[in-house]
Parts: C-alpha cells; sequence; structure tokens
C-alpha cells in the first residue's frame, strides 16, 4: 500500500505533536544530577580536544557527550543544548516505531497509531526532555532492528551494515545495546529461514562490535566493565538471593508502566503478548535480566524496551485509543508545564523532584553569581564534588572569568578552611542542600542566607531546599 495524501498528513500532524511535547518549555524540570554530569562532561570535551574519552574515567560511553558538543555551539543555555538532541531523538524514534510497525503488519494504519501512542505517552515524552543517553539509545536499537528487518525480508546487505552502525552507535552510548544485539536471532522465526540471514546476522556483529571497540583508543576503557560492577550483583551473588531485588524491582516495574504507559495501555500491552511473542520478548528479556541484576532502579533504565511494548497494543478501536491518549495528554501538559503535579512511581519523584539531585535554583544562583563576579573574584563553595550542585554549577558558570567553584563536602556542619582562608582575595557563597546542612545558627558560622529554592513538598509533608549563602569575615 503506498501512501497517500491522507496517511501523509496524519504522519507529519504526529511528528509535529511529537516535536511539540518534547521541545515546548524545556526548562519546566529543574537540572537533574546526571543530565548536570553529562553535559558538563560535553562541556569539558569541547574544550579540550585530548578529553574527548572524559566520561570513559566514570564507565560510562561517549557517545551521547559528543554529539552535544555541536549542540553546544548554538544554544547558550548547556542545558537546553542537551535537552533538544534527547527531542530529536525521541522523535526520531517516534518514526522508527511507526516504520517498524508497519514493516511488521504490513499495514500503514496501524504503524501511524503505533507511531502516535508513543509519540504522547508519558514515558517517551518524559525522557524524551532530558539531557540523558537514554532517548539516544532507544533511537539507535529501534532503527537498527528496523535496518536488519529490511536486509532480511529484501535480502540486502547494505541494510544489514546500516543496521550494524545502528547498534555500533547504540553500544557507543549504552551498554544495554548489547540486550538487542543478543535477541537479533529471535527475528529469523518471523520468516522463512536462508543461509543469507547467517552472514546479515555475523555482518551487524562484526560491525557493532568494531565501533565499540573504538573505545579501546581512551586511555581508560577499562573503566566500563568495572563501573558496571558498581551496578549490577554478580552471578554468585544473584544465586544467593535470587529474588532479592527481583521482586522489589517487579514492583518498581509495574509501577513504571503503570504510570507512564497509562493504565490502559499497560493493560493493552499485556493482552497483546500472545499475538506478537517476538516483540513480546524483545520488551520482557531485558525487563526481567534487569530487574534480576541490577543494584539501583529507574524508569529510565528500560526505556529501549518501551517501543517494543507499545508494538504489542494491537486493539484499535477508538474507545481504547482515546482512552490511552487523551489521559497521556493530560499528562504531557503537566510535565510540560507543572511537573511537580505529574503522577510519578515514588521513586521517581523524589529523585527528579524532591532530593538532592534535583537542581531547583542552581540556574538562578548562577545568574546572581555572575553579577557578584562583576564587583570582583568570586570563589564558590558547592556542597558535593560531582552532579548537583556541584557540576550544575560548573555548567552555568562554565567561561565566567573571577568564578571558581570547589567542594566542600556532602556533610556540612561548619564552614570548610577552603572558604574562610580565601576571604581575604575574594567574595565567597555557599551552596547547598538544606539536608545536608547540619548548622542551626548560620550567624555563629558567619552565614548570610541570599536566597531558598525549594524543591517540591514530599508525601510526609517536609521540603528540602537549595541555600544560597554569602561566607562574611569574622
Amino acid at each position: 500500500m503506498k501512501p497517500n495524501l491522507k496517511v501523509i498528513t496524519i504522519g507529519i500532524l504526529i511528528v509535529v505533536i511529537a516535536a511539540i511535547l518534547r521541545f515546548v518549555n524545556l526548562n519546566s524540570w529543574p537540572i537533574f544530577a546526571d543530565e548536570a554530569i553529562y553535559v558538563r562532561w560535553a562541556q569539558v570535551m569541547k574544550a579540550e580536544s585530548t578529553l574527548r574519552f572524559l566520561p570513559l574515567s566514570d564507565g560510562k560511553q561517549p557517545l551521547y557527550m559528543w554529539t552535544v558538543i555541536p549542540f553546544l555551539k548554538i544554544f547558550s543555555d548547556p542545558l537546553v543544548a542537551g535537552r533538544v538532541l534527547s527531542g530529536l531523538t525521541g522523535i526520531i524514534s517516534v518514526l522508527g516505531v511507526g516504520v517498524l510497525t508497519y514493516l511488521l503488519t504490513k499495514k500503514i494504519n496501524q504503524g501511524l497509531v503505533a507511531a502516535g501512542i508513543y509519540a504522547v505517552i508519558p514515558y517517551s515524552v518524559l525522557f524524551s526532555r532530558m539531557a540523558m543517553v537514554d532517548s539516544m539509545l532507544t533511537m539507535f536499537i529501534i532503527w537498527g532492528l528496523l535496518f536488519f528487518i529490511i536486509s532480511v525480508e529484501k535480502h540486502r546487505w547494505d541494510f544489514s551494515m546500516l543496521s550494524g552502525f545502528a547498534f555500533g552507535a547504540a553500544w557507543l552510548t549504552k551498554s544495554p545495546a548489547m540486550f538487542s544485539l543478543l535477541l537479533l536471532p529471535s527475528i529469523f522465526f518471523l520468516y522463512k529461514w536462508k543461509w543469507k540471514n547467517l552472514g546479515y546476522i555475523t555482518t551487524v556483529w562484526i560491525l557493532a562490535f568494531g565501533m565499540y571497540n573504538i573505545l579501546r583508543l581512551g586511555p581508560e576503557f577499562h573503566m566500563i566493565a568495572i563501573r558496571n560492577l558498581d551496578y549490577v550483583w554478580s552471578l554468585s551473588e544473584i544465586i544467593k538471593h535470587p529474588l532479592d531485588p527481583l521482586k522489589p524491582h517487579l514492583f518498581d516495574v509495574w509501577n513504571f508502566f503503570l504510570y507512564l504507559l497509562t493504565p490502559v495501555g499497560l493493560m493493552m500491552v499485556i493482552l497483546g503478548i500472545k499475538k506478537n511473542k517476538i516483540m513480546a520478548l524483545w520488551w520482557i528479556l531485558p525487563v526481567l535480566v534487569q530487574a534480576t541484576i541490577a543494584k539501583g532502579f529507574t524508569a529510565r533504565y528500560l526505556l529501549f524496551t518501551v517501543p517494543f511494548a507499545v508494538l504489542l497494543i494491537n486493539r484499535f478501536n477508538k474507545l481504547l485509543l482515546a482512552l490511552i491518549i487523551i489521559p497521556a495528554l493530560v499528562i504531557d501538559g503537566l510535565i510540560i508545564f507543572k511537573p511537580e503535579s505529574v503522577p510519578l512511581p515514588r521513586n521517581e519523584r523524589a529523585g527528579y523532584l524532591e532530593e538532592w539531585t534535583a537542581g531547583q535554583g542552581i540556574k538562578e544562583i548562577s545568574s546572581q553569581i555572575i553579577q557578584m563576579s562583576k564587583d570582583g573574584p568570586v570563589l564558590v563553595g558547592s556542597e558535593g564534588f560531582f552532579g548537583t550542585p556541584f557540576s550544575a554549577l560548573e555548567l552555568y558558570l562554565n567561561k565566567v572569568p573571577d568564578v571558581r567553584i570547589v567542594g566542600v563536602g556532602v556533610w556540612i556542619d561548619s564552614v570548610s578552611d577552603k572558604l574562610t582562608n580565601s576571604l581575604a582575595d575574594n567574595q565567597v557563597v555557599l551552596v547547598v542542600n538544606s539536608d545536608r546542612l547540619h548548622i542551626d545558627d548560620y550567624a555563629k558560622h558567619n552565614l548570610t542566607l541570599l536566597a531558598s529554592y525549594p524543591k517540591a513538598i514530599k508525601p510526609n509533608g517536609t521540603q528540602d531546599k537549595l541555600l544560597f549563602f554569602k561566607v562574611n569575615r569574622k
């Protein structure tokens, strides 16, 4: 079936809606700790070419940060630069979901519906608006699978090469790309076996593995394996406690998809498992493996499985679609304009809006420090040594002359000597989260509170704040 004007119009409308949901009011959410780290790395890599493999020092693949660099030249706000990149990869993922669905079903209308659902579901929208690697990972996996299916269907070596490049890029983005490479043989169950298929998949694996090994050019390639151990349990540990963390993580998984895929969406995904067992495998297996081995677990770790969940939605009467899309758009509106009102799983809300990882006020504090620097050098004491507020302050104060940022630890019960010893030659300020500050009498420690930026209210009614102090001479 060839696309007609109606199909093209609907497709363009879906892309426009996806763009609006991903680009409007990009600064509505406070900067998150990982966003600050990733975009700060990109800033450093842009400034110093010898540090292009800097993320390897923390065991992270650098492709996302490499790609942020040109966006830093376009956008004055570095956080917006990173978030725009994630939004673009999210839109390309929407297109990929539509095309992939069409390839599997041979129905254009079904492809449009799948693209439309993925364009609006909160799971996709939320993480396409954040400067983190997961949206890019998802894009490369979708298109890698799409190209591989074309290579098998049409017997095209060139598309198997494109698939290898896409999966290689995914692996240069984040390690869970390996799930997709291992699941790739399952696609052969959808088609009549031909010996050429062995050549196609070998091509993909060789190219992806070759691209990944580019990272050996960096001096700290070994850190990827070392840091992965900080995030996953070893096999020996899993054997000792096979249901821990599996059981609590499965409860988390249920909440992630219930909140962010919408209740009706999740129900339709579950009902669609029998009709599309291969795509169900691409959704369920990575979820189960990560739930079994992961020490920490958040919704964004599963974003790359969400397109395959959407592909399982195959009952398309208008009522069911409305029950997915309308609630999704309502939540999307809250994501864009009222973040603190977004219904989120408990640990997601805590991390993005309530705790030290949420960076409310950092941009405003940075603006005040820039104004202060016009009157002389400023030394900024920051809680911690990475993430928020430290890396986020570095992000916004990157090229401001006469401003220096130093970390003063995470348990602050006195004013660090680093700060007091610099008072003779600098204006000195301190930025700290209220839950990390253990000083009751500010005046006794020669602190003057300049500003306070509240975070979202916790379920118990308490509310942390980001505090901005001036350090005074005795």
